[in-house]
């Protein structure tokens, strides 16, 4: 579903990403782990399509993101080219991003209606049926600003859902949350995990989340992967100093 191929990110002089290369099969759940500046963040980022990639390519679904085919070769993309492979993947970002001056059904239902075509009656009979699944069946015409940062985050989680995406990113979804709101997420995301068949690609700090969560744990470091396995293997005997150092310094914080 998601293939990086040789991709370079440099920002100036500073390299992010160094030829990395990886997948995520369809349905996968993946977790990227690693200090923060590791390169983590940018790889949604580029998914995106909120930066732009300096060598290599990236596909989704089969179709080039960062590329496509012209005259026999492969050149960068145009906008139409990535706005209809990114059509495909919805984001919840750390701090919920969502439009204050329009209500939770407006939220929800811009994007669907503007970007997938559905009728207002359509986008909002799915707007209700997610936001019973993230339990604010209540909360349709309420603004952002009368919502805690719990709800308002699972907004974002319903709004990303209203696309009907085939990709999930998440971006350190619960980094912005008070602590006793964070199970309610992670709970909500474990559910939506195991009643879909969405590829997710997350970001996180939640070393129990990331052990539950995943299909597999990938390490960062220095913008290259170091270590990857299924999270049973790699939080009990990782094989890289640097991944024992890494979970030993959260362990020892938490």
């Amino acid at each position: 579903m998601i293939v990086f191929d040789g991709v370079e990110k440099r920002f100036g002089d500073r390299t992010v990403l160094s030829d990395l290369n990886f997948s995520v099969q369809p349905g996968e759940h993946v977790t990227l782990i690693g200090p923060s500046g590791s390169g983590k963040t940018t790889i949604l980022r580029l998914l995106m399509c909120l930066e732009s990639i300096d060598a290599g390519t990236i596909s989704v679904g089969g179709s080039y993101l960062s590329h496509m085919e012209k005259g026999g070769k492969l050149v960068p993309a145009d906008e139409r080219h990535s706005r209809q492979v990114r059509k495909r993947i919805g984001m919840v970002f750390q701090q919920f991003n969502l439009f204050p001056n329009m209500t939770v059904r407006g939220n929800l239902t811009e994007a669907p209606t503007r970007v997938l075509g559905l009728s207002r009656d359509e986008a909002t009979a799915r707007a209700k049926e997610l936001l019973d699944l993230v339990g604010l069946a209540d909360k349709l015409d309420e603004h952002p600003s009368r919502l805690s940062g719990g709800q308002q985050q699972r907004v974002a989680i319903a709004r990303a859902l209203a696309m009907r995406p085939s990709v999930l990113l998440l971006d350190e979804v619960t980094s912005a949350l008070d602590p006793e709101l964070v199970a309610g997420v992670l709970a909500l995301l474990r559910d939506i995990g195991r009643s879909t068949d969405i590829t997710i690609l997350c970001v996180t700090h939640e070393m129990g989340f990331a052990r539950d969560f995943s299909d597999r744990v990938m390490m960062f470091d220095g913008g290259r992967v170091i270590e990857q396995a299924p999270p049973a293997e790699l939080f009990t005997e990782p094989r890289e100093p640097r991944t024992r150092e890494f979970l030993s310094a959260l362990l020892s914080r938490g």
